[in-house]
């Protein structure tokens, strides 16, 4: 065989490796104790498996600021198993053919879990005792890339191994850490990490000689709710609004979801707090909620998903998507148990996150069909909720701004709902309302459209309708006002003031104007230009605001039988600022000397000495 063909193994670099973690694998040197207690736990889950009379595993931690101990009790190396486990980088430890074991029992899995103690020293120390009764063996590795693996000495017959006490069964881990690192270890520190990563942990773990474990009440919904109440709290920063159990037993994922008390803002991203077999993943874990589930943030246990090499996320593969998939049907379901039976609390949850909820359910239909219908619409006959108008079939006609919807809103017969669209997401919302129920449809409605179905004068009154529409319009010919005389309900309703849309633009632009002309008044120009650059005349009917007097309002017949132009011009005036007003429409500055003009006359009028006669 030549020679340049034979196959040759790597050559691995440790510092490089332990650059390679510190820098792009591991978020901080303060995973190496996670590690550890990984270790520690599927070491007992091993012995466990081994032998069901082994003693009740525990791990015990010390540290006096200079030197760490992290011991258990579970079921040891040998010398050969030392040799294969701890001096090869990459191979998984005691969960692999070497002890012959089940890979899916235990959390450790890319065998550079002990390589993680080189983040904060230079050498790692492990004497460790096998379960199978051979002697014990020492490992020390080095971040220069060496390590010396040696058989202890057999106990001597007064239980003395030279001036050391006969080992138990079990491994030992002993580090110190280079003097930058030391914080580290010191014991309040220590104590802080092993909770942070394994206060839930099923095995008994003491620090110093005092247990940390505590009871995972995310775990049992049947528990005290001030405990899970208190528990969201430490996640959310605030009182969640509310908290949903959650068991996915296909994939052995159990926990809480909390409501989030107030909308998060568009850029956040969720940040859920995800165990492992209780061993904490991670606490900012992105990827387990489908991304419409913004409303919540989840404390999780997972026995069946995989974590990526830093063990801090989820892998993104089959498991998880099943998860995520029956995660997001629990919370459709949460929704539509709530919204059927506890209506005040789904207010309460519509009304902080319902912005949200629109937006989002524009985009996904699964979301759409649970959410819409139980939103609520603004239409001329009050809020509705949208279950009601899809239940009633037919066409729903609808505005596309407010500022349209409260032109035509008061007019509107109240068999035929208009539909306010002008607030954010609502118009698409509307437009998508016959993918729900095919029985709808959706149409959208002007307010010319409105007008012309509005009833005109009797055919006996034409001739005076039309002198008062020619009277009131030359009053309102400095606001480029048309004026048109119809019948509608309610009669006590004197005047409609209606606009196109283009009318309220230049009513804004010539609002800014007023503000700083010498500014404005170029560009205000310019934009008009453009604007009637298709060739429409500044008082195209189109582009004019027009005032609908109502010829079924008492008022307004006697407005038509006024003789005295000044009374005629100044009612006519106030009439069309009224009802501007009642339309929540701007005023523009001839809008605001009109309203102005028109109250000083009527003071004049009332306090003249000839009021009397005028009347």
């Amino acid at each position: 065989m030549n020679q340049d063909s034979v196959a040759r193994p790597f050559q691995v670099d440790l510092r490089g490796v332990v650059d390679l973690l510190s820098r792009h694998i591991y978020s901080s040197p303060q995973v190496f104790l996670r590690e550890l207690l990984q270790n520690g736990v599927d070491a007992v889950a091993a012995r466990k498996m081994q032998d069901p009379a082994a003693p009740e595993g525990r791990l015990e931690i010390d540290s006096d600021g200079e030197l760490l101990t992290v011991r258990d009790n579970g079921v040891g190396l040998t010398l050969d198993e030392a040799t294969q486990l701890l001096a090869t980088v990459g191979r998984s430890s005691k969960r692999d053919s070497v002890l012959n074991l089940r890979r899916e029992d235990f959390l450790g899995q890319f065998g550079i879990g002990l390589l993680s103690c080189f983040l904060i020293a230079d050498e790692i120390r492990v004497v460790s005792r096998s379960a199978s009764g051979s002697r014990p063996v020492e490992w020390i590795g080095s971040t220069e890339g060496s390590f010396t693996l040696r058989s202890l000495d057999d106990p001597a017959p007064d239980g003395k191994i030279g001036d050391r006490a006969v080992l138990p069964v079990g491994t030992t881990v002993y580090l110190r850490p280079r003097p930058t690192e030391a914080a580290i270890i010191e014991p309040g520190n220590i104590r802080r990490l092993a909770a942070h990563f394994g206060e839930y942990l099923a095995l008994r773990i003491s620090v110093a000689g005092e247990p940390i474990n505590k009871a995972a009440s995310f775990l049992d919904p049947a528990g005290p709710p001030e405990e899970i109440l208190a528990l969201g709290a430490d996640l959310l920063g605030a009182t969640p609004l509310d908290w949903i159990p959650l068991d996915i037993p296909g994939t052995g994922t159990r926990g809480i979801a909390y409501l989030l008390p107030t909308a998060p803002p568009p850029s956040a991203h969720q940040a859920n707090r995800v165990y492992l077999g209780r061993m904490l993943l991670g606490e900012r874990v992105d990827s387990l909620l489908p991304d419409w589930a913004f409303f919540v943030r989840c404390i999780l246990d997972t026995d069946g998903l995989q974590p990526t090499a830093s063990r801090e996320q989820l892998v993104e593969d089959a498991s998880l998507e099943f998860t995520r998939e029956e995660l997001g049907k629990t919370l459709k379901r949460w929704i539509v148990q709530l919204a059927t039976t506890q209506q005040r609390r789904f207010d309460q949850f519509l009304s902080v996150h319902q912005l949200s909820l629109r937006a989002l359910s524009l985009h996904d239909d699964e979301l759409a069909a649970v959410i819409v219908p139980w939103l609520s619409v603004e239409t001329a006959a009050g809020r509705m909720p949208i279950r009601a108008l899809l239940e009633s079939g037919g066409t729903l006609r609808y505005t596309e701004t407010t500022d349209e919807f409260r032109q035509i809103a008061a007019v509107v017969p109240p068999g035929m709902p208009v539909l306010n669209g002008g607030y954010a997401y609502e118009s698409e919302l509307i437009r998508r309302l016959p993918e729900l129920s095919p029985q709808i449809q959706v149409e959208r409605i002007r307010v010319a459209e409105v007008l012309d179905e509005l009833a005109a004068p009797a055919l006996a009154d034409r001739d005076a309708t039309a002198e008062l529409e020619r009277r009131a319009e030359r009053a309102l010919a400095e606001a480029a006002c048309k004026v048109s005389v119809r019948n509608f309900n309610p009669e006590h309703l004197p005047a409609l003031y209606v606009a196109d849309p283009e009318v309220l633009r230049r009513i804004e632009r010539s609002k800014a104007s007023d503000v700083a002309p010498s500014f404005w008044a170029g560009i205000m120009a310019n934009v008009d230009e453009q604007l009637g650059s298709n060739g429409k005349k500044p008082d195209d009917d189109r582009l004019r605001s027009r005032l609908c007097l109502n010829w079924a309002n008492p008022l307004t017949r006697e407005l038509a039988g006024v003789d005295d132009g000044l009374v005629f011009e100044r009612t006519v005036r106030l009439l069309s600022v009224q009802a501007m007003l009642e339309g929540h429409r701007p005023l523009a500055a001839v809008d605001r000397k009109l309203l102005s003009g028109s109250l000083s006359d009527l003071i004049h009028l009332s306090v003249s000495p000839d009021f009397g006669s005028i009347r």
